[in-house]
């Protein structure tokens, strides 16, 4: 089954990285959600946070998994956590995929960043609470993303909440 993919990652750092795995051909849609080049991007973020925020939430409309690519400073964004937020919110599946070994632009591969979930909030009962640690994490390169990815993304569609 097809589902439509939001990706979170760090823009600045991981764009690169992201445009590997979105333009490997696996997930069957070009106009893939939550993806959009630096021209574009800029123009949102010079439009302040509200503006970055709605133009999130209009991405994640119509999906049904979050794929957070994890690399060096991902856990450090405070949009890439608003990002997961919302999509545990709306009731995506979500997994986590380390993007650190895949080579940038230079050829380089980066240190291993921190898991983005264990710092994610949200709130519940008028409080904020850490959200449940039981996403999957997937190793991009060592697990063979580009042949599991479109188990991954179906078994975190059909995971409970």
């Amino acid at each position: 089954m097809s589902r439509k993919v939001f990706f979170s990652f760090h823009y600045g750092g991981d764009a690169w990285r992201a445009a590997q795995i979105r333009n490997c051909g696996v997930t069957k849609e070009r106009n893939a959600r939550g993806y959009m080049d630096a021209v574009a991007w800029e123009e949102v973020k010079k439009k302040g946070d509200k503006a970055v925020k709605n133009w999130i939430d209009n991405q994640l409309r119509g999906t049904s998994v979050t794929v957070v690519l994890i690399g060096k400073e991902t856990s450090e964004r405070k949009y890439v956590q608003y990002e997961i937020e919302q999509s545990y919110k709306k009731g995506n599946g979500i997994i986590g995929i380390r993007i650190n070994d895949l080579k940038d632009q230079n050829g380089e591969v980066d240190l291993q960043g921190k898991n983005p979930f264990e710092t994610c909030m949200v709130d519940k009962y008028g409080k904020k609470v850490p959200i449940p640690n039981r996403y999957q994490i997937y190793n991009w390169t060592k697990e063979d993303g580009y042949n599991n990815f479109p188990k991954w993304v179906e078994a975190a569609a059909t995971q409970g909440r």
